[in-house]
């Protein structure tokens, strides 16, 4: 009764579309969840996530949960969680890849799941990194290590949303540092961001890893631009 009443006074909005939730919803209401455009890139081989790093960068397999666009729901669920500090999408998504790459041969072979970091001045701005509790949930559908001290963003960029691709890349390259390489020597490693675009984040993380020996590098994100 008082649940109910505490509900009624004080309901819980969908991270989505802002309509009140129902009791039994959690995050997103069941509208929302079948109305999300899903990328399933690890369930039907789709190569366009691997095209953004073709001839550039090797890497082993791609996906990301939501295909993203402008005026979105996709866009309110991330606005809300970067901008929001709604954390609790951070960990829903990271719930609901978990549980599907759990059931992809592929992605049971990570043994390292990595979020791209923030600046330190970034991260007390933002007060956490967006991605944190989204690769723990991977991490921990898959069996494999959380470890998000391996990769140290060097400088501060403003943010990169309204830049191209060369302007993006400019702004990226050698901003990324590692730390503790043995760690990775002979791993397969599944680096995890919000949103990828022309990938020059993602690349230029690839690129400070790409030389310790026996390393395999998968990608996975939020959302995917198109």
């Amino acid at each position: 009764m008082l649940r109910d009443l505490a509900y009624l006074f004080f309901p819980i909005y969908c991270a989505a579309c802002n309509d009140a939730l129902y009791q039994n919803e959690r995050v997103l209401c069941t509208s929302c969840r079948h109305e999300l455009p899903l990328g399933n890139f690890h369930k039907v081989n789709d190569k366009k996530m691997k095209k953004v790093f073709y001839g550039r960068s090797k890497v082993e397999n791609t996906t990301s949960l939501f295909i993203f666009q402008k005026d979105s729901l996709v866009q309110n669920l991330i606005h809300n969680l970067k901008y929001r500090g709604q954390e609790n999408i951070s960990t829903e998504l990271g719930i609901w890849l978990g549980k599907e790459l759990q059931q992809n041969t592929e992605y049971k072979a990570i043994d390292i799941v990595i979020p791209v970091p923030l600046h330190p001045r970034r991260l007390r701005e933002r007060g956490f990194n967006q991605v944190e509790k989204f690769g723990k949930e991977i991490a921990m559908n898959l069996d494999a290590n959380y470890i998000d001290y391996i990769l140290k963003k060097k400088s501060y960029n403003k943010k990169q949303s309204k830049h191209g691709r060369r302007t993006r890349w400019l702004n990226t390259s050698e901003t990324f540092g590692v730390q503790n390489e043995s760690l990775l020597i002979n791993k397969h490693i599944l680096i995890v961001d919000d949103i990828i675009t022309t990938g020059a984040t993602l690349e230029a993380c690839i690129n400070v890893l790409k030389h310790i020996p026996g390393i395999k590098i998968s990608i996975a994100t939020m959302a995917m631009t198109v």
